[in-house]
């Protein structure tokens, strides 16, 4: 039970009689400032200034309790805190409408450790890093082109990460999920950063004055299940989605069917078709890419509609893609402007925003009418003739130098256009009667992400092995989404970036594949090239490795409802950490191993060419799938050619003989 209490002049936040945090007369409660950022965006990467005052500290006075509630009086303005639940604290700053920073400063041990601020690729336990919580693509242009040089001159430094400042975030969320048993977490949507370098505190700094809160909990579910009281929640996933692979495909009609028939014939177990250029496809200098004008192309897919059907008649669902922008070659992009449906500049032209190669116009989410026309278009144009779900690309581009229809401050709204986005997504669907029959997968998040997306994944990994943009990064992803109470995450099968000698070899082709059969969902992507990379059907092999874990995939169906039925209930995520139930200091920083939920342990292979795996087992009775081993846990090896990913099963998991079993596919 959540405490508030005085104990002489000190206020005490205890939980179960266990004193958590304590301030005294004269400590720095927070501090405060006047700041103005300076954004400058390319191809949605951001660089940001920040001009802000000395901030000043604001030393607690007085304190007056009561039974729920606490008010902190400070040297200027004061703090409201409410017990909203029996261990969930919520915090008020009051009597400071004359700044715009908040500076908090969070007592912290030397040996903590934290996770979350959204999702992060390239670490986990971000103790000593400092965190910008920005909406953002993650993989910016300076990255690419460096990447480049050392792909032309074949300078290979996969296992080396790049400097943790440089990274961005498709999905920033401004909480973070503490060892010591709490998160906390800021309701504003300004740009946030979190400082966890410093021995002593954490210093999170808010560009605004807004609310934010604490959850402590006897454990790390309990923890997370307040979360997504907080936060929200996602939906279970449609019955058909766990039944086997979900297919990328693209090209038109006939190589839709063909792949498909071909998958079929070499006993695949496939559930549906993802073909992302049903609305067209236009080549660029950087691959093949996609014409955003949102119904489906006559030519490259004549009678979508009756191949819909024809594919659901085989138990086969469809999906196809969607984005917030407009091709403005196109004709829905000329609509929408003579309607004034798009973003604007500060001269009233609609804002191009340039992607890759090519400019786009963007709708503007705060225009109701706006918002009610696209949602329109994916009833008709998407749900109308048939599919089944759809990738809800992008959100990350908001520029803050727009101007918006309801007049709001860019800057401020920057963060929720990805929940926005979201939420048009999930109304089309609930408003059509299709939630429990159709999913989307969102790739950008924030705060009000979580209680509108019904699935996030990756987005655009690199075809390799890199530790921070390859298949290793994935995992991480997964693992902070899962410390934000996101418990619904998945990658594209073998990534999405190719270019030059970058390509997606057979073998990564596999070894993606085995992760994701152990995880929440099996979805394929042909990539950024598809001409450059192995597919599900690039030779025999690789066909018969699809098969297999296809049908592992589609084995684990009972297991996997379960586990989502349970995020659905308690937001406690599919994927999970090692630390969620095993107090182990190596279990709080292992970042490339997971549990998918508590009864599998998976280890993905990480490296090339590698034929076994050291791996971290915590102290339980686990049994290796492939071998039948027993292991009482420690740090061991494996074999672990290609079609056998280190799997281990907890000995005491109630699915455990229908876990054995899956050697036998």
């Amino acid at each position: 039970m959540l405490g508030l209490n005085k104990n002489g002049d000190k206020l005490e936040i205890s939980l179960d009689e266990k004193v958590i945090f304590s301030l005294s007369p004269g400590d720095t409660v927070i501090s405060v400032a006047n700041g103005v950022n300076q954004y400058k965006m390319s191809h949605g990467s951001f660089k940001i200034k920040e001009n802000a005052t000395v901030p000043v500290p604001l030393k607690l006075k007085d304190i007056f309790l009561n039974d729920e509630s606490a008010e902190i009086v400070l040297s200027e303005g004061k703090l409201i805190l409410k017990k909203e639940r029996y261990n969930h604290l919520s915090v008020q700053p009051q009597g400071l409408e004359g700044y715009n920073r908040l500076y908090i400063s969070l007592p912290a041990l030397e040996e903590e450790h934290v996770y979350g601020t959204g999702e992060i690729f390239s670490e986990f336990d971000l103790r000593g890093q400092k965190v910008n919580c920005w909406v953002a693509e993650h993989i910016n242009g300076l990255q690419i082109a460096k990447k480049l040089v050392k792909q032309v001159f074949g300078i290979k430094n996969t296992r080396k990460k790049q400097k943790f400042s440089n990274y961005e975030s498709y999905y920033a969320q401004p909480t973070f999920l503490s060892s010591r048993k709490y998160y906390f977490h800021s309701f504003s949507t300004a740009r946030c950063e979190f400082d966890f370098r410093e021995k002593d505190r954490h210093i999170i700094t808010v560009d605004s004055i807004d609310d934010f809160c604490f959850a402590f909990g006897a454990d790390f579910e309990e923890i997370i299940n307040d979360m997504g009281l907080t936060l929200g929640r996602q939906p279970e996933l449609p019955d058909w989605a766990y039944d086997g692979e979900i297919l990328g495909i693209q090209g038109g009609s006939n190589v839709l069917m063909d792949k498909v028939d071909n998958a079929l014939e070499n006993g695949m177990a496939v559930t549906a078709a993802w073909i992302q250029d049903w609305e067209g496809r236009r080549v660029t200098a950087v691959g093949k890419q996609l014409f955003w004008n949102w119904e489906y192309d006559r030519e490259l897919y004549p009678n979508l509609p009756d191949k819909i059907k024809e594919l659901n008649g085989k138990g086969i669902k469809v999906l196809g893609y969607i984005n917030p922008f407009l091709a403005v070659e196109k004709p829905l992009y000329k609509e929408a402007s003579q309607k004034g449906y798009c973003v604007k500049d500060k001269e009233g032209k609609d804002y191009y925003v340039t992607i890759t190669t090519f400019p786009a116009a963007m709708i503007d989410l705060t225009n109701p009418d706006a918002y009610n026309w696209l949602k329109d278009i994916i009833k008709k144009n998407m749900i109308g003739i048939g599919l089944s779900g759809w990738m809800a690309d992008f959100g990350e581009y908001l520029p803050t130098d727009c101007v918006l229809y309801s007049g709001e401050d860019p800057e401020l709204v920057h963060n929720t256009w990805p929940a926005r986005w979201a939420r048009l997504n999930r109304e089309a669907v609930e408003e059509s009667g299709n939630l429990e029959k159709i999913f989307f997968f969102t790739r950008a998040g924030h705060t009000e992400t979580i209680k509108y997306s019904t699935m996030m994944w990756n987005g655009d990994n690199h075809v390799d092995y890199s530790i921070d943009f390859g298949l290793p990064s994935v995992i991480p992803a997964m693992l902070s989404l899962t410390c934000c109470a996101f418990g619904l995450s998945h990658s594209d099968i073998g990534g999405y970036t190719t270019f030059f000698n970058l390509k997606r070899s057979e073998e990564l082709q596999m070894r993606w594949r085995e992760m994701n059969a152990f995880s929440p969902m099996l979805r394929g992507h042909e990539g950024l090239n598809p001409d450059l990379n192995a597919q599900f059907d690039a030779s025999k092999e690789v066909l018969s490795h699809a098969a297999k874990y296809s049908k592992i995939h589609k084995a684990l169906k009972p297991y996997l409802k379960e586990l989502c039925k349970y995020n659905t209930e308690k937001s406690v995520g599919m994927v999970r950490p090692l630390f969620f139930y095993y107090d182990e200091e190596k279990a709080y920083t292992e970042c490339y191993e997971y549990l998918l939920g508590r009864d599998i342990l998976v280890a993905p292979v990480i490296r090339p060419d590698a034929q076994s795996r050291n791996v971290y087992l915590p102290e339980d009775n686990w049994i290796h799938l492939w071998s039948g081993k027993e292991y009482k846990g420690g740090e061991i090896n494996v074999d672990a050619p290609v079609g056998e990913i280190p799997v281990f099963i907890r000995k005491d998991s109630k699915f455990k003989d229908e876990f054995m079993d899956i050697k036998k596919i």
